[in-house]
């Protein structure tokens, strides 16, 4: 049945609801039973391209990063640095290039940002609250200027995610750091030093926090238990585009000799591994045949490697990868660690994998404490899931049921679609302006991989709290 064809729910427009509706808000509709097959082409990483943007802050002049993802992500990040003093325009990359999207519309861009000799020293509220990422103009900021006043962070509701490490390891690289209403200030009239950094903790925003501020710090500086991640790597690449004087990027110790100076660079974003592991769960659940290219399959081994072992069949190239699974999966346990271990962005993917497997697993989420949140949403899919802490049991069922139900971030936003698809009947997922926030165009490869998928909007139900 296509969309819009009799018995498929009509797309709700403004006033639709009568008076009871507040707003109305964006919803992905999905009917159930789709086997995902063909192609699909993932673009530069999220995780990757926002710090990259942030990274050009520590040079003077024009950088150019290319293969950005267009998600919202990438545009809010764009207004900060604007608010900052850069001139930031995005322009479609090379229309022949496999990026762009049926139909002639670019999935990535790339972006010039043209960084003025003096910057701005604050990051704003109303900007910061609901990105993140935001944060990671602290280091920067604070080795090109010596002071900076960013707002706490916003972002997914996954848990807590503090500050501390980024505070500590500034501060022992010389950062009287304070706050008040809300904002971080942090200041270095004499400049920052190089120091020896031991993290209580692997973060990824830490360590790329510390790295972009060491790379202009007088001295040497070393990180211990830094994150590993590919995106770390990929801004260390940039960065040493720039000229600075790393070593050790993909390790757990990172050295770094500060420079006087940087220059501007232009610089390729990696491909997202998380979108290209979400495309292959999505596979492996509708026991489908999927091919992922614009991704490397060895940033994904521990999560292909479940894949397998839950009865796929996996094919990997230099960049790309084919994933196909002919019968029901079987349940596999799955615990998020630190990269290369399984990456906690997967977890509503291996949630959503479980629910449909024959047996039962056991998920473990070691990296924050909020990443279950959505299982209630899985559960109105009729998922089998009790959880406890860090821990969840998933018992599989053959078939999922569909209903209405909410995306909270945008990784459980996708899982909740891939999920409608192993689903009887049509699934509703509300409030996927966070599913934006990741992955560009998710219908168009929704409908490319043979899924019968419309975009729409749905009142949202009044706030009855007295």
């Amino acid at each position: 049945m296509r969309p819009g064809a009799p018995g498929w729910p009509a797309t709700v427009g403004p006033g639709d609801a009568g008076d009871t509706a507040v707003n109305d808000v964006d919803v992905i509709r999905v009917r159930g039973g789709a086997r995902l097959a063909g192609t699909v082409h993932v673009v530069g990483a999220k995780n990757s391209a926002l710090k990259l943007m942030a990274a050009a802050l520590l040079a003077p002049g024009r950088s150019v990063i290319t293969n950005v993802p267009r998600i919202t992500d990438i545009a809010i990040m764009g207004e900060v640095l604007r608010r900052l003093g850069c001139d930031v325009r995005f322009d479609a990359d090379d229309p022949v290039d496999p990026m762009v999207a049926r139909g002639g519309v670019a999935r990535s861009r790339s972006v010039t940002i043209d960084v003025p000799e003096q910057l701005g020293t604050d990051a704003d509220y109303d900007l910061v609250r609901r990105l993140r990422a935001s944060i990671c103009v602290l280091g920067p900021l604070l080795a090109r200027q010596g002071y900076v006043r960013v707002a706490h962070p916003g972002g997914d509701a996954i848990g807590s995610r503090g500050l501390d490490m980024h505070i500590s390891g500034l501060t022992r690289m010389g950062a009287e750091i304070s706050g008040e209403h809300g904002f971080v200030i942090a200041a270095a009239p004499h400049g920052l030093h190089g120091a020896e950094i031991m993290l209580d903790f692997p973060s990824v925003g830490a360590t790329e926090n510390l790295v972009m501020a060491a790379v202009l710090a007088r001295g040497a500086t070393v990180i211990d238990n830094a994150a590993r991640e590919p995106e770390i790597v990929d801004i260390c690449t940039m960065l040493r585009e720039m000229g600075a004087q790393i070593s050790g990027a993909g390790t757990s110790t990172l050295h770094i000799e500060g420079v006087p100076t940087l220059r501007p660079a232009r610089h390729a974003t990696v491909g997202d591994r998380i979108v290209a592991g979400t495309w292959a769960f999505g596979a492996a659940m509708t026991r489908g045949d999927v091919t992922v290219t614009g991704a490397d399959p060895a940033f994904l081994e521990v999560a292909l490697d479940k894949l397998v072992a839950a009865g796929g069949l996996v094919e990997t190239r230099a960049d790309a990868f084919r994933i196909r699974m002919d019968d029901r999966p079987y349940a596999v346990d799955v615990v998020t660690l630190p990269f290369p271990g399984f990456a906690t962005d997967l977890l509503p993917m291996a949630i959503g994998l479980a629910a449909v497997s024959d047996g039962a697993s056991l998920i473990t989420e070691n990296i924050f404490d909020g990443r279950f949140m959505f299982a209630n949403e899985m559960m109105r899919l009729g998922a089998d899931i009790k959880t406890d802490g860090h821990h969840a049991v998933v018992r599989g069922r053959e078939y999922l049921s569909g209903a209405p139900v909410r995306a909270t971030d945008i990784r459980a936003g996708a899982g909740l679609i891939i999920a409608g698809l192993c689903a009887d009947g049509i699934t509703e997922v509300s409030h996927v302006h966070h599913v934006d926030r990741g992955y560009p165009d998710f219908v168009a490869d929704l409908r490319a991989l043979g899924v019968e998928v419309e975009r729409g909007t749905a009142p949202e139900e009044p706030d009855l709290t007295i």
